[in-house]
């Protein structure tokens, strides 16, 4: 597992035990109490240590892979003064990182990258989940960024042709070589912050509401030499995802492919062949859940625990309300509260009321079942700890790596 998926070790860290032995303790004197008959303990007076933040529904390509497609450019917006309010207050409640990802494309908000800005005043650490369209933009952004915040760019392929049919882009001008001429730009202005190239792999038979969506496995490694050429620190690669119609994010490659091993054989290949372009600074990753695919033992991080602990400590704040995961980002079953659900103590007292609800009601053994969830592990781990109140969290204390981003 590569250390920016390991979150039980980013749980171990110094920095964030005290938060999260707050919600330990909770747990174990909820179970305590339920078990004696007495009433609930009330929430701690805490927010989750890391967010995603969907500044806004807007988007101006029309991927044809993406997952969000129905939560795209609603007139659902934020009141930003409301906003900056609710990130203020999150983080006097222990908020340690804020992802810029996600329902739109980030840079199309208004005041980006002064909002970015406010984001590092306040002392988080920020990352940013972009298309790449609007570079001018993130170049503004950049300079308070330092060297544990990052960007990634969604690009998914590795040809300008291929990239403009699955991406769609508004502006006829915005290609795969428009987006990349960029980065050593931002580099320069910059040069502490990581910057990706994010690349989705998709395969023939994967779908969007039905619609097949194309394949682009046979421009990994070509990707890749793009990425290093182009100044990128690294390329990621992890499966696509299909919803649900009950809206969980999920990866079925068996239902997708007539051929799944001859198509593994496929993506570990052009895997092999993009990783002989590591060095000098550049680095290739895979996901957990494609490692998980090629091995075969994916489906074993379908198996939850029935309380997700994580929707605690990592929560979605969207201009559609706070939920409780990316994977079930904009479903019903999983909001926890409206956009302003932090705006002021009186509000976080009874979103901390609203998530005692949804622990004790959202079932991830059965609404996740199919979700192959990254954070399977954590949720294991958290579960043993509150069954095992006699262990001590200080004996779980690990090394400290300042990665807050959950």
């Amino acid at each position: 597992m590569h250390a920016i998926h390991d979150f039980t070790s980013k749980l171990r860290q110094p920095s964030l035990a005290p938060q999260f032995e707050a919600y330990l303790e909770w747990r174990r004197s909820l179970e305590a109490a339920r078990s004696r008959g007495e009433p609930d303990p009330p929430p701690p007076a805490t927010a989750p240590l890391s967010i995603n933040l969907d500044l806004t529904t807007a988007c101006n390509f029309k991927c044809t892979h993406c997952v969000d497609w129905d939560m795209l450019n609603t007139r659902d917006k934020y009141r930003e003064q409301e906003l900056k309010d609710s990130l203020r207050l999150m983080h006097e409640r222990g908020l340690r990182s804020v992802i810029l990802i996600g329902g739109g494309e980030p840079t199309l908000y208004p005041r980006f990258a002064s909002f970015v800005h406010f984001l590092k005043e306040l002392g988080l650490q920020v990352a940013i989940v972009s298309n790449g369209s609007r570079g001018n933009i993130l170049l503004e952004a950049a300079p308070p960024l330092d060297e544990r915040d990052w960007i990634r760019l969604s690009l998914d392929s590795g040809s300008n042709e291929l990239f403009v049919k699955m991406h769609r882009p508004a502006d006829p001008k915005v290609d795969l070589d428009f987006i990349c001429a960029k980065i050593p730009e931002i580099k320069r202005a910059n040069p502490r912050v990581r910057i990706g190239y994010s690349y989705i792999i998709t395969w023939q038979g994967a779908s969007r509401d039905g619609n097949e969506i194309l394949e682009n496995v046979h421009e990994i490694e070509m990707a890749a030499a793009r990425a290093k050429r182009s100044g990128f620190d690294y390329i990621a690669f992890k499966p696509v995802l299909e919803r649900q119609p009950d809206g969980a994010e999920v990866m079925d490659p068996d239902r997708a492919h007539a051929d799944l091993q001859a198509m593994l054989v496929r993506i570990k290949g052009e895997i092999a062949r993009a990783r002989a372009h590591e060095g000098d600074g550049f680095e290739v990753y895979e996901s957990v859940n494609l490692r998980m695919l090629e091995n075969g033992s994916w489906r074993e991080m379908t198996r939850q625990p029935r309380t997700c602990h994580m929707q605690a400590l990592r929560q979605v704040v969207s201009p559609l309300g706070v939920y409780n995961c990316p994977a079930h980002r904009g479903v019903a079953k999983a909001r926890i509260a409206d956009a302003n659900a932090y705006k002021d103590d009186a509000s976080a007292q009874q979103t901390g009321q609203q998530l005692l609800k949804i622990l004790d009601n959202f079932d991830a053994s059965h609404e996740c079942r199919e979700v192959t969830c990254l954070y399977n592990g954590v949720n294991w781990w958290i579960e043993k700890l509150v069954a095992n109140p006699e262990q001590s969290l200080e004996a779980e204390i690990g090394e400290e790596r300042l990665d807050w981003f959950l």
